[in-house]
């Protein structure tokens, strides 16, 4: 088995690509060592020593360090977890199945908010996984669209330029009512 690895903006966070299925579909995003209680793999990737998060896709998983580790320490024991994780059999969840991340909407805003999430789907998720994270739909309220950052995304240095400069200008292109997008905490 071989891992490939690419950097993502955020230098915190490096993308493992396992070359098979991490999810059918969905992603699922572990901001804590105890929130992994649910996945095997995201336990045996926490179990390295300086793991701060651990996020997936569909074909990869994204690792966050803590400021307090090296990439060079930290890499080989996280590519060794997750080869152990394919080499065992195990599944990469157990139990519940990758969500589509997106919150529930109930209110007046039910088609505006049917537009957000169609937009997100279809130009903003896929170019953010390219590098190792995502964005989903958290809110919409008088104008203001909340959104949740995961992965490489959460924590990012540029993640604050890609909120207004690109998602906020293109919601606001293509859906009036949008006046602002904001992030949300996990």
């Amino acid at each position: 088995m071989f891992i490939q690895t690419e950097s993502t903006p955020n230098p915190a966070t490096l993308k493992f690509l396992p070359g098979q299925s991490v999810l059918d579909m969905g992603t699922a995003d572990f901001p804590t060592a105890e929130a992994a209680n649910a996945s095997p793999l995201a336990r045996r990737v926490f179990g390295v020593e300086g793991v701060a998060g651990v996020f997936f896709g569909t074909d990869f998983v994204t690792v966050t360090k803590s400021d307090s580790v090296a990439w060079e320490h930290i890499k080989p024991a996280i590519l060794g977890a997750i080869m152990e994780h394919y080499q065992s059999g195990a599944p990469v969840l157990e139990g519940e199945q990758a969500a589509s991340g997106h919150a529930d909407h109930s209110g007046p805003d039910g088609e505006i908010v049917k537009q957000i999430k169609e937009l997100l789907d279809t130009r903003v998720r896929p170019a953010v996984a390219q590098d190792g994270g995502d964005i989903t739909f958290h809110g919409f309220d008088r104008g203001v669209v909340y959104l949740h950052m995961q992965g490489a995304c959460a924590g990012c240095p540029s993640s604050t330029l890609t909120l207004k400069m690109g998602i906020e200008n293109l919601l606001r292109h293509y859906i009036p009512e949008v006046l602002e997008v904001r992030p949300v905490a996990a």
